[in-house]
C-alpha cells in the first residue's frame, strides 16, 4: 500500500483519557475546538494560517468574547479533524487508502485551499491522489470502498469517478503489463505444484483475462454496477469475461447462491444486488451459463424483484435452454401454491425457446437486426435435447399430488411440435402422473394419454404399457396392434427387434458424442441416447414384473387370459376396422408427438369398458 508522508516536526499531541487532547507545547494554548465528544485545547495561530472555515468561526467566536468552538459535523469526526490539525501544525502525518479519502472531504469542510496559504492540505492530497493512488490497483479499489459512507461528497470532489475510472482502465489493460498484485483463487497450475515435466525451478504463468474479477467483488453492490459499467463502456473486455465478474460476485454477495437459495432472514436486502447483476448482464448469446441464468431467476423469485428483470432472465434462459439440467427446472412454487414447481415459470421459458425460430423467419429491413435473428434458428439438436429435458421435467413434476392435470397436458402440448424419435419419456411421466393420481375420470386419462404415440414407444416400453393397468383399454389395444405390426415387419426381414435403432440392438458397437453437439442424423442418434436412458427408469418395473410372472403361475394364467383377449379384440374386425380407420384419418406421419386415435370418442368404446373391468392387475 501507498502512502504520503506530511510534515516533519514530531508529533506532540497528548490525550488525557478523558476525551481530551492536546499540544504538548511552551505556549499555553487558546483555543478549544470540540468535534463531537472530543475537546482540543490548541493554538490559534497554526489552524488560523490554514482553515478558512476556523478563521470565520474564531471571529464570531471573538464577538461574543469565546475562546470555544464547536464542530459537530465534519466528515470522519474528531480522528480526521486530528490529522487536519497536525498537518497545520507541520507535525508528520501519514495519508493511506484507507484515510486519505476523509481526510480530503474534511480538509475541503476546513476550506484549506491554495487561496489561504499555498501548499495547503488539499493541494498535497489532490497530489497524492492523481500520482500515486490511480495508479495501485489495490488502493483505488480501497479508496472507492471509502467514499460509499460519504457518498454525496465523493461525487462532488469527483474522487469517486476518479477511482472508477482508474479501476476501469487497469481491467481493461493489456494482461502483459499486468505487474502488480491481484487476488485470483483457483486450481494450482501443474508447474505450481511442480508436477510438470518441464519445471526448472522458475514459477511463471500467465496472467489470466479475469484476473481482477474477484478483487471487484470487495466493492458494495451501487459501486460495483459504476466500475463494470465503465468497463463495459470502454468496449475492450469481452462479454464472456464480464459474464465471469458477475458469476463471481454472485456467489460472493448472495449467501447460498450456489444452491439457489438466500440464506438470510431478510432476504429483500438483497433485491438490489440480483436486480442490478441481472441488469447488468452482457446481451449476447453465451455470456453465462445457462445454470447460472437459472439461480439468478431463483434468487429473484425469492427476493421478489420486479417483473422487468424475471422477464429478461426468461428471455435469455429461453435462448440456450439446451443446456440447462433437470435440476435447473426445478423452480420450488411460491409458499401461497398448493403445488411444489412453477410449471408456469418452465412454460414461459420454453415459449422463448421456441420463439427463436419464429423470430428468425421475421424479415427487417436493417441488415444487423436481421443477422442477429436469423442467428436464433434452432438446430434439430437443440430441439431434440430440450424435448427431452421436458419429458424428465414431465416425470419429476408428476410426482407432485396437488399437480392440476391442464398444467401437465399444457406443458407437453408445448413441446409437441418438436419430433421425438421415442415416447419412452414421456410415457414414464404419464406413468408415474396415473400413479400418482388415481383418482382422475376417465375422459382425464384418455386427454393424458392422447399426449403419447404408441408407435413410438420401444419393445420394452411396449410390454410395460400392455401390463399396465392404468393405462386406459383402447391405448393398450394401440401398443399391441402396433406390437403385431412390429412382429409381422420383423417376421418377414428376419430381425426381431425392428424398432430399435442400431445402437440398442448393438450397446457395444460404438459410443454417443456430446449432447451438445449436433449428430449427423440427429432423429437417429438421439433415439437410441434418449431411448437408452429412459428405459433405465422402466427397468426396474419391466423387472419385477418378469419376476412375478415367472414365481406366480396363477399371475401367468390371468396374464396369457388378459392379453389374450387383448388379442382376440384386435382380431376382432371391428374393432380392427375402427382402429385402422382412426388411423388412416390422422395419416402416418411419423413427426406428429400424438397420436390422435388415442383421444377419438367413439359410442362403440363404451361398449368395450366390460372387458376392461375383467381385466386383472399386473404391474
Amino acid at each position: 500500500m501507498k502512502f504520503m508522508k506530511l510534515g516533519s516536526k514530531p508529533d506532540t499531541f497528548r490525550s488525557d483519557g478523558n476525551n481530551v487532547r492536546y499540544v504538548a507545547s511552551e505556549l499555553a494554548t487558546d483555543i478549544a475546538v470540540t468535534v463531537g465528544d472530543v475537546k482540543f485545547y490548541l493554538h490559534k495561530f497554526p489552524l488560523l494560517s490554514k482553515s478558512a472555515c476556523l478563521q470565520k468561526l474564531v471571529a464570531s467566536g471573538n464577538e461574543q468574547n469565546c475562546d470555544e468552538v464547536q464542530i459537530s459535523d465534519i466528515p470522519g469526526g474528531s480522528v480526521v479533524f486530528e490529522i487536519c490539525a497536525k498537518f497545520c501544525y507541520g507535525m508528520t502525518v501519514n495519508l493511506n487508502a484507507y484515510n486519505v479519502f476523509a481526510t480530503r472531504c474534511a480538509a475541503e469542510y476546513l476550506g484549506m485551499y491554495e487561496t489561504i496559504e499555498k501548499g495547503n492540505l488539499i493541494y498535497k492530497i489532490d497530489i497524492f491522489l492523481n500520482s500515486s493512488i490511480v495508479h495501485s490497483w489495490k488502493d483505488s479499489i480501497i479508496v472507492l470502498q471509502t467514499t460509499k459512507s460519504l457518498s454525496p461528497l465523493s461525487d462532488e470532489l469527483k474522487v469517486a469517478g476518479l477511482c472508477v475510472d482508474a479501476i476501469a482502465t487497469n481491467a481493461c489493460i493489456d494482461v502483459s503489463k499486468v505487474d502488480w498484485s491481484y487476488t485470483y483463487n483457483r486450481k494450482k497450475l501443474p508447474e505450481e505444484n511442480g508436477n510438470d515435466p518441464n519445471f526448472n525451478g522458475v514459477k511463471s504463468r500467465p496472467v489470466p483475462k479475469d484476473w481482477w474479477v474477484e478483487d471487484l467483488c470487495e466493492l458494495e453492490i451501487d459501486l460495483y454496477k459504476r466500475v463494470i459499467m465503465s468497463i463495459k463502456t470502454k468496449g475492450i473486455q469481452s462479454h464472456e469475461v464480464i459474464g465471469d465478474a458477475l458469476k463471481a460476485y454472485s456467489y460472493r454477495r448472495l449467501p447460498g447462491f450456489s444452491k439457489g437459495v438466500i440464506h438470510s432472514r431478510d432476504v429483500g436486502k438483497y433485491r438490489s444486488t440480483v436486480d442490478t447483476i441481472v441488469w447488468l448482464l452482457p446481451a449476447e448469446k453465451g455470456s453465462v451459463s445457462c445454470s447460472f441464468l437459472f439461480k439468478l431467476l431463483k434468487a429473484a423469485i425469492i427476493v421478489d424483484s420486479g417483473e422487468m428483470a424475471r422477464e429478461q432472465l426468461v428471455r435469455q434462459i429461453g435462448q440456450q435452454l439446451e443446456e440447462a439440467s433437470l435440476n435447473d427446472l426445478l423452480i420450488r412454487a411460491a409458499e401461497r401454491e398448493d403445488v411444489m414447481y412453477d410449471v408456469n415459470m418452465v412454460k414461459k421459458i420454453v415459449n422463448k425457446f421456441l420463439m427463436q425460430d419464429r423470430n428468425a423467419e421475421y424479415e427487417s429491413e436493417e441488415n444487423e437486426v436481421q443477422e442477429i435473428q436469423r442467428s436464433g434458428i434452432l438446430t434439430d439438436a437443440s430441439k431434440l435435447i430440450v424435448a427431452k429435458l421436458i419429458d424428465a421435467y414431465l416425470a419429476e413434476i408428476a410426482t407432485d399430488p396437488n399437480l392440476p392435470l391442464s398444467k401437465f397436458v399444457d406443458l407437453a402440448e408445448t413441446v409437441s411440435c418438436i419430433s421425438r424419435p421415442t415416447h419412452n419419456g414421456l410415457y414414464r411421466a404419464i406413468d408415474m402422473y396415473l400413479k400418482e393420481h388415481p383418482w382422475i375420470s376417465k375422459s382425464e386419462r384418455k386427454r393424458i394419454c392422447k399426449l403419447m404415440d404408441c408407435k413410438k414407444l420401444s419393445a420394452d416400453a411396449c410390454m410395460h404399457a400392455v401390463q399396465n393397468e392404468r393405462l386406459p383399454l383402447r391405448v393398450v389395444i394401440q401398443v399391441l396392434f402396433v406390437k403385431q405390426l412390429r412382429g409381422a415387419a420383423a417376421a418377414s426381414s428376419g430381425t426381431s427387434t425392428p424398432d430399435l435403432p442400431k445402437s440398442l440392438k448393438n450397446p457395444n458397437g460404438g459410443s454417443h458424442g456430446s449432447s451438445r453437439s449436433a449428430p449427423t442424423n440427429p432423429e437417429e442418434d438421439w433415439d437410441s441416447v434418449s431411448a437408452t436412458e429412459e428405459l433405465k427408469a422402466l427397468k426396474p418395473e419391466l423387472a419385477a414384473l418378469r419376476l412375478r410372472n415367472r414365481g406366480d403361475n396363477r399371475n401367468n394364467v390371468d396374464n396369457a387370459a388378459a392379453i389374450s383377449k387383448m388379442k382376440g379384440l384386435m382380431k376382432s374386425k371391428r374393432i380392427f376396422t375402427k382402429i385402422w380407420s382412426s388411423k388412416a384419418a390422422i395419416g402416418e406421419n411419423s413427426g406428429s408427438d400424438s397420436s390422435e386415435s388415442l383421444g377419438s370418442a367413439n359410442p362403440e368404446e363404451a361398449k368395450s369398458t366390460p372387458s376392461r373391468n375383467r381385466r386383472h392387475s399386473v404391474s
